[in-house]
């Protein structure tokens, strides 16, 4: 038979662990800050819009990172649009460019797409 005291430490370790959750979904919202930064025809400042925004729902640092460079990509253009996403994501730096210019380069865009939104 298991002692009474093991199974109050073991009820107490468990309802700890389910606070914790709810306090680091708290603390991701105020640790975002980001800079966006949007070019609708691709050619530099004149056009461009920024946007500061401090929830990205969904998203995580690593869908920042850029394609890997021993990566295939499908040779197609999506577009002349091009973005910039700097600041913190999660409390993690970010610094990410965005275009369309190839199958890789629009499958990030995408994945990111509700975020560049705000920006134009």
């Amino acid at each position: 038979m298991v002692p009474r005291t093991l199974v109050c430490c073991l009820a107490l370790l468990a309802l700890a662990g389910c606070g914790a959750e709810q306090d680091g979904s708290a603390r991701s919202t105020t640790s975002t800050q980001l800079t966006v930064r949007l070019d609708p025809d691709g050619k530099g400042p004149a056009k461009a819009k920024e946007a500061r925004v401090r929830d990205a729902a969904g998203l995580r640092p690593a869908d920042f990172e850029p394609v890997p460079d021993d990566v295939a990509c499908t040779e197609q253009f999506g577009g002349p649009e091009t973005a910039t996403v700097s600041g913190t994501l999660n409390g993690r730096d970010v610094d990410a460019r965005f275009a369309r210019n190839n199958g890789c380069e629009i499958a990030r865009w995408e994945k990111v797409s509700a975020l560049l939104a705000e920006a134009g």
